[in-house]
C-alpha cells in the first residue's frame, strides 16, 4: 500500500498506493502500512528527509466512508484515532524535513496528512481540488484539519473552509496558506524533494547550543500566534459569535457537525494542539456515531453514488451513445432540458409552435450562458459553441436522426398525442419518445404510440437545467433496452436516476404532494399558519408546507385533485386539502405564487408574508399542537405514504426512494430520506407513532400490514 524507496541524497519516498483502488482512502490498512513506512524513515539514520507523493491521479481522497459508517465502538475509533495523531505529530517533531507532493485532489483525511507536512507543493492541475467535505456528510475533519487549518490560514477563513466544505483550487489554497508553492504539473514531486534536501542541508549546520537543527512546524516554534489573531481577540470573539448565528439560521440545529467544528477550533486554539487534537477526537467519535452523519453518509455517499453508476441499469444492453436529441415544447421546462443537454456537448433541436416560442427558448440559455461569462466561469467561445449546438424549429422534420426526443408540452392529454404521432412519424423506429409530464400515467400517454416499448417517462424537475434528479417511469410496455439507454441519457446530461413503475403521481409527485397537504390539513384544523411553516423550516424542509403549495401553485393543486377525483370515483378519499384548495381558488381567487396572492402574500417591492385574511377563513383555535408535534405530522406523512410507494411496487428499492427524496424536493439528508427517517427511528417506533397519529388524525396515517410485518420480524430497511 505504501512503496518506500530511499535515494542516494538519503531522501525517503513515501508513495501511496492502495491495491484495487482507483483513488487512495485512508482505512486501517493503509494507515497501518504508511505507520510503518514513516517510522521506518524517522527511525533510520541515513535518511535525511522524507517526500510523501501518490502513485495515483490523486492524492489521497479522504477516508474510508465504509468504515465510518460501520463503526459503533466509541473507544476503539478513539484509540485507531489517537494513534493516527501521535504519528502525525512524531513527523512533525521528529526534526527531519517532511513535504508533500499533491499531484491530484487533496481532500479532507488526505488534505490532514498534508497538512502535517512541513512543506506542500501542488501541481498545477486545474481538475485538482483541496478542502474538506467532511461537514456535507456529517462529519469534520479529524485527523488534526479543525487544528492545524486555523494555525495556518486564521479562524475566520478556516472556519469557511471547515463548515462549508468547499473545494478549491490550488492557486486559492496557496493565497489561504495551505500550500507552500504550485508547480508545472508533474515536477511537483522533484520540488518537494529539492525543498527536503535544502531544509535537509540546514539542519546539517549545528545552531548555538552545538545541536543539529530541526525542521518543525509553525505552531511548535517558540512565539507563535494564531494568523489575524487568537480566539480571546476582538477580531475572534465577534467570528465567534457571528458565526454561531449564522449556523444556528441555516442549519436549525439540524446539522452538529458544523457545531461541533466551531467548538473544536474554539476550544482547540485556547491551548496546545496536542491538547487541541484531543478535543478534536472526542467531537469527531460523537459525529461518526450520530444518526445524522450515518444517514448522510448512506444516503449522500453511497446511495447517490450507486444511482450515479446506474446501478438497476439492465446489464445486457450496450451502452448508448447520444449525439442528437429533441425537444418538444420550449416553456421553461423545455428550455431548461435544452440547456442541461447543450451545455453536456449535445445537439438539440428545440420544437415549438412558432419561431418566436422556439427562439425564446434558445434565449433562456443564452441569458444562463451570459451569467457565467460575467462571473468568468466560461469563456465567450465556450458559450457561443452552447448556443450553436441548439436548433429552434416549427419543422418536425428536424427531428430526423435525434436518438431521443423529450416532450415537454403543456399537461394535456390530447395534446400530448398529438405531439407523439408527429414525432414518430419522422424519427427512427429505434429512437426513444420519452414525457417529460408529473402527473400523468405513462402506460396511458404510450397508448398515442405506435411503438410502445420505446415510449418512456423522464420527469425532471424545475429548473431543469440546475435541479439534478430525473425520474424515470416505466410503462406498462416499456421495453428493459428503453430503460437503459434512459439512464445512459441522464448520466451523459449529468443528472442523477431513480426508476419508478407508473402509478397515479409515480412517486416524488405523490409523496412531495403529501407535505403540501398535511400542512393545508393542519391550517384547516385551526393550528396557527405561522407555526404551521416554521414547523417545517426547522424539520429541516427549504421551506414550509404553505409557502410550497403557492410555489407549485394553488390553481394546479386544485386542478390534479378535481381530475383525481374524477378519474377515481367512488374510490376517492376525500381529502382536507381538497376543501382548502377549492376554497382559496374557486371561492377567494387566491392562485398562489403566479397571481400574485395565496396563503402569502407577493408585494411587489417587499417580502412576500402571511395572508392577514387567512384568519377569517381558517379560525385558529385557543389550544396549539407544540412544535414537534406539527413536525412530527409533516414528516411521518411522507414516510408512510413512500412505504406504501414500496409495497405498491411504484418503487422497487429504498434507495431510489431515499435519493429522490432528497435531490427531488429537499427532503433534508440528516434525516437520511424517507425511509432512512424510518430506519434511525426504529421501524416499532414508527409503527407506534403512526398508530398514534392514525387515530388522531386519520387512516391516512396508518402502517400497511408489509410494515408491521417486518417489525415482528425484527428487521430493519439497511443493515447500518
Amino acid at each position: 500500500m505504501i512503496n518506500y524507496s530511499v535515494d542516494g541524497e538519503g531522501i525517503a519516498t513515501l508513495e501511496w498506493d492502495l491495491p484495487g483502488r482507483s483513488q487512495n482512502v485512508l482505512n486501517e490498512q493503509s494507515m497501518a502500512a504508511f505507520a510503518e513506512a514513516a517510522q521506518k524513515a524517522l527511525a533510520d539514520p541515513a535518511v535525511k528527509g522524507i517526500v510523501v507523493a501518490s502513485a495515483k491521479a490523486d492524492f489521497i481522497a479522504g477516508g474510508d466512508l465504509d468504515m465510518l459508517l460501520k463503526a459503533t465502538d466509541a473507544q476503539v475509533l478513539s484509540a485507531n484515532l489517537g494513534g493516527w495523531h501521535r504519528l502525525l505529530r512524531t513527523l512533525e517533531t521528529t526534526g527531519k524535513p517532511v513535504a508533500a507532493a499533491l499531484n491530484g485532489n487533496t481532500l479532507g483525511g488526505g488534505l490532514e496528512v498534508a497538512l502535517a507536512c512541513h512543506y506542500r507543493v501542488a501541481s498545477d492541475n486545474p481538475k485538482a481540488r483541496f478542502g474538506f467535505p467532511e461537514v456535507t456528510l456529517g462529519l469534520l475533519p479529524g485527523a488534526g484539519g479543525t487544528q492545524r487549518a486555523p494555525r495556518l490560514m486564521g479562524i475566520q477563513p478556516a472556519l469557511l473552509l471547515l463548515t462549508e466544505g468547499k473545494r478549491i483550487k490550488a492557486a486559492e489554497a496557496q493565497k489561504l496558506g495551505l500550500i507552500h508553492a504550485v508547480v508545472p504539473a508533474g515536477s511537483e514531486r522533484e520540488a518537494a524533494r529539492a525543498w527536503v534536501i535544502e531544509a535537509a542541508t540546514k539542519n546539517a549546520v549545528p545552531g548555538r547550543d552545538g545541536k543539529p537543527g530541526k525542521t518543525l512546524q509553525p505552531w511548535d516554534q517558540k512565539g507563535f500566534k494564531v494568523p489575524g489573531g487568537g480566539v480571546m481577540t476582538p477580531a475572534g470573539m465577534q467570528t465567534f459569535m457571528a458565526g454561531n448565528a449564522m449556523l444556528r439560521e441555516k442549519t436549525q440545529g439540524n446539522y452538529p457537525a458544523p457545531k461541533h467544528i466551531l467548538s473544536c477550533v474554539f476550544e482547540g486554539l485556547q491551548t496546545d494542539i496536542d491538547t487541541g487534537l484531543k478535543s478534536e477526537t472526542r467531537y469527531f467519535v460523537n459525529l461518526v456515531l450520530s444518526p445524522e452523519a450515518k444517514n448522510m453518509i448512506r444516503s449522500l455517499f453511497f446511495f447517490m453514488q450507486e444511482a450515479n453508476k446506474l446501478a438497476g441499469r439492465p446489464q445486457d444492453v450496450p451502452t448508448q451513445k447520444y449525439t442528437r436529441i429533441g425537444i418538444l415544447g420550449a416553456g421553461m421546462m423545455g428550455a431548461g432540458i435544452t440547456h442541461a443537454a447543450a451545455t453536456a456537448g449535445l445537439q438539440v433541436v428545440l420544437l415549438d409552435t412558432s419561431v418566436e416560442a422556439a427562439e425564446r427558448g434558445k434565449a433562456y440559455s443564452a441569458k444562463l450562458l451570459e451569467k457565467r461569462v460575467a462571473k468568468s466561469q466560461l469563456s465567450q467561445d465556450g458559450a457561443a459553441a452552447v448556443l450553436a449546438r441548439i436548433h429552434p424549429t416549427t419543422d418536425y422534420a428536424d427531428l430526423a436522426g435525434c436518438e431521443l426526443v423529450v416532450e415537454a408540452v403543456f399537461e394535456d392529454r390530447a395534446l400530448k398525442a398529438e405531439v407523439t404521432k408527429k414525432t414518430e412519424a419522422v424519427i427512427s423506429a429505434d429512437a426513444i419518445f420519452a414525457s417529460n409530464t408529473s402527473t400523468l400515467p405513462i402506460t396511458g400517454l404510450a397508448e398515442a404510440s405506435a411503438r410502445p416499448a420505446n415510449f418512456i417517462g423522464l420527469h425532471f424537475f424545475s429548473p431543469a437545467e440546475r435541479m439534478p434528479l430525473v425520474e424515470i417511469i416505466l410503462g406498462a410496455q416499456t421495453a428493459p433496452a428503453t430503460l437503459a439507454r434512459a439512464m445512459d441519457f441522464v448520466k451523459a446530461i449529468g443528472k442523477t436516476p431513480i426508476v419508478v413503475n407508473d402509478a397515479r403521481g409515480f412517486y416524488t409527485s405523490r409523496v412531495f404532494g403529501t407535505y403540501l397537504s398535511e400542512g393545508m390539513a393542519l391550517l384547516q384544523e385551526g393550528v396557527a399558519p405561522a407555526l404551521i411553516e416554521n414547523a417545517g423550516r426547522i424539520a429541516g424542509m427549504p421551506v414550509g408546507p404553505l409557502a410550497l403549495a403557492d410555489e407549485v401553485s394553488l390553481e394546479l393543486v386544485h386542478k390534479i385533485a378535481k381530475q383525481t377525483r374524477a378519474d377515481l370515483g367512488d374510490t376517492y378519499v376525500p381529502r382536507a386539502a381538497d376543501q382548502v384548495a377549492a376554497l382559496m381558488v374557486e371561492k377567494l381567487k387566491r392562485l398562489g405564487k403566479k397571481g400574485g396572492q395565496g396563503f402569502y402574500d407577493f408585494p411587489a417591492n417587499a417580502r412576500k408574508h402571511l395572508w392577514a385574511g387567512l384568519a377569517e377563513h381558517f379560525p385558529v383555535r385557543p389550544e396549539q399542537p407544540s412544535l414537534d408535534q406539527v413536525i412530527e405530522r409533516l414528516m411521518l406523512i411522507q414516510s408512510i405514504e413512500t412505504v406504501r410507494c414500496l409495497e405498491e411496487g411504484v418503487l422497487s428499492s429504498p434507495r431510489d426512494a431515499d435519493v429522490g427524496a432528497i435531490l427531488g424536493w429537499g427532503y433534508p439528508p440528516f434525516r437520511g430520506g424517507p425511509i432512512g427517517q424510518i430506519h434511525t427511528m426504529g421501524v416499532a417506533n414508527f409503527i407506534a407513532a403512526c398508530d398514534r397519529l392514525a387515530e388522531q388524525c386519520g387512516d391516512r396515517f396508518r402502517p400497511i400490514e408489509s410494515l408491521r410485518k417486518k417489525s415482528a420480524e425484527g428487521s430493519q430497511f439497511f443493515s447500518i
